[in-house]
């Protein structure tokens, strides 16, 4: 029953943001992002030196390191195709042509930060699973659900500027609110059969993602070089929400 819940949580949080984008106040769209991005990118940052790496490196005998920076170099390579809408940049012009490398781009980041969320449904013990706290464990689906809000509302808003007309814009926004389901559930069923060698690689690899995600929204969420105060305010209450859960 859990795993239904955290579905519709995923595939919800997309949906809400096309909502917002469709049908309130298309003016303060990029504000929007720009808030909420810098909220998730302090919560992501937060949560993968406070949570994650450490989980990691206390448990796994690998040399995580390298996965963390796998992670972060495959969100790099990802983020050449999407444009980096993961971080709210929404470059496309009125008929412009929605490239379906952003579309796979973002599938394939949304499916790998499903599998470990997954993986903690099946029974295998992550670096997650070791926490004494049912609130400790569910600071990964937090981190995923307040990012993949604010892109939601990117996507959603990219494919109303290029001229996308509202039926395929919501079939598109469909079709990418079910990619981290589809991780999840390749992460629950999978999990019976892999190690706990093989999540944790995974799970690094999505924290490397998380942490170049978070640095970028945070560094570009100034104007002119210099923060503005209410995006500085959300950054640190993602901090402090994160530090909290901890």
């Amino acid at each position: 029953m859990e795993i239904i819940l955290v579905n519709i949580a995923l595939i919800g949080s997309v949906f809400l943001g096309g909502l917002f984008v469709t049908y309130l106040n298309k003016s303060n769209n990029e504000q929007i992002i720009k808030l909420t991005l810098a909220f998730s990118g302090g919560f992501l940052l937060s949560i993968g030196f406070i949570h994650f790496i450490p989980e990691l490196y206390e448990h796994i005998e690998i040399e995580i390191g390298v996965y963390i920076l796998l992670g972060f170099l495959i969100q790099l390579i990802l983020e050449f195709f999407s444009g980096g809408i993961e971080h709210g940049h929404v470059h496309l012009h009125k008929d412009a042509k929605i490239p379906i490398g952003l579309i796979i781009a973002l599938s394939i980041h949304s499916i790998l930060e499903g599998i470990p969320l997954g993986s903690q449904f099946s029974g295998v013990e992550i670096a997650t699973s070791h926490h004494h706290h049912h609130d400790e464990d569910q600071t990964l689906l937090l981190g995923i659900l307040f990012h993949r809000l604010p892109v939601a509302i990117a996507l959603m808003t990219l494919l109303i500027t290029s001229g996308v007309n509202r039926a395929k814009s919501w079939l598109i926004l469909a079709f990418f609110a079910c990619t981290t389901s589809v991780g999840l559930i390749t992460g629950f069923y999978y999990g019976n059969m892999a190690s706990t060698f093989d999540f944790n690689i995974i799970l690094a690899i999505v924290v490397g993602m998380f942490l170049h995600i978070s640095t970028t929204i945070i560094f570009e969420t100034s104007e002119n070089h210099k923060f503005n105060f209410i995006k500085l305010l959300a950054i640190f209450a993602g901090c402090a929400l994160a530090f909290f859960m901890h």
